[in-house]
């Protein structure tokens, strides 16, 4: 089991930047893809963006070419990278690590869940 804790949420305006972090505990983070999704009022969980333990990404078609992820398996960290904000891209955000390695972007697949961070982005 992973136990995951995100930090960085936060207020911003559009065409702002943030940058969520995500700690991690337990001995399989170094093997788990790890990603992030994200819930708006009202909307259900939407996949965001995940990365393997050897650096491979896929991300949302909502979010490419603004948001970057990467992970650092010394720190057992995860970080999303959030650039050009819109106030679309408000919602909480959740980091979850994968069950397998390899890259997965369905909710189901991921078997541990942090408890979540706001981020709201005002126009």
């Amino acid at each position: 089991q992973v136990q995951l804790v995100e930090s960085g949420g936060g207020l911003v305006q559009a065409g702002g930047s943030l940058r969520l972090s995500c700690a991690a505990s337990g001995r399989t983070f170094s093997t788990n893809a790890l990603g992030w999704f994200r819930q708006a009022p009202g909307k259900e969980r939407e996949f965001v963006s995940v990365i393997t333990w050897y650096g491979v990404t896929a991300f949302a078609d909502s979010v490419k070419g603004r948001f970057t992820i990467s992970r650092d398996n010394v720190k057992m960290t995860v970080y999303l990278q959030m650039n050009s904000l819109k106030p679309e891209d408000t919602a909480i955000y959740y980091c979850a690590a994968a069950r397998d390695p390899g890259v997965v972007v369905t909710a189901t697949s991921f078997a541990s869940w942090g408890q979540g961070t706001q981020v709201t982005v005002s126009s």
